[in-house]
């Protein structure tokens, strides 16, 4: 099926930036500076014109062929389908957001580093939406994966899925707790809480 080569295609180029994003993300257990650092280094290779368009192109594709694949296989059963499909969704509704706002954060002139993705967890009521949003965003990546892996791994397929449900969960708790302050402490500038009133 065309759509499930695009979307692998596309996927293996995302997967790439995503192990470096997630490594940025926990970069800031050692604190936002050590964040920005990391993210400073790695925009040097990702920020290239040509490596940032085939990025957004990708996300496009990716989200885009999800949804087509989603479609064709809405009558499939067993938790595994159902896990796969559920958690492709929200990744395709959360790329479209999170590409949109730091687009947007990055035309407003702001540096859509550490402190713009947590501003929203510092202010209240807002952190009732991003607080769920990034760690949804992190189990769900992490569950799709796991969906990609248990398809080959046949008697172990739930064992499989079960691990990666879990590495998400806690590297959402994790991501979630550096961007709210509570692993090192965080002050957010007033430019980025601005956003939000």
């Amino acid at each position: 099926m065309p759509a499930r080569r695009l979307h692998r295609g596309a996927g293996a180029v995302l997967a790439a930036f995503l192990l470096v994003h997630m490594a940025n993300h926990m970069a800031a257990l050692a604190g936002v500076d050590a964040h920005i650092r990391f993210m400073e280094a790695a925009r040097r290779v990702y920020r290239q014109p040509v490596v940032e368009g085939l990025l957004l192109l990708c996300a496009v594709l990716q989200a885009g062929s999800g949804l087509v694949l989603a479609w064709a296989g809405r009558r499939r059963r067993g938790v595994l389908a159902r896990a796969q499909v559920a958690s492709g969704a929200y990744l395709a509704l959360f790329l479209a957001i999170h590409v949109a706002a730091v687009l947007a954060g990055r035309g407003a002139g702001l540096d859509t580093n550490f402190y713009f993705a947590a501003a929203g967890l510092h202010v209240w009521p807002f952190v009732l939406f991003f607080g769920p949003y990034y760690f949804l965003a992190v189990a769900a990546l992490c569950v799709h994966v796991g969906c990609a892996l248990a398809s080959r791994a046949r008697a172990r397929r739930l064992t499989v899925l079960g691990a990666a449900s879990v590495a998400g969960g806690v590297l959402g708790a994790v991501i979630v707790a550096c961007l709210l302050g509570g692993v090192q402490p965080v002050a957010i500038p007033p430019a980025y809480l601005a956003t939000f009133e």
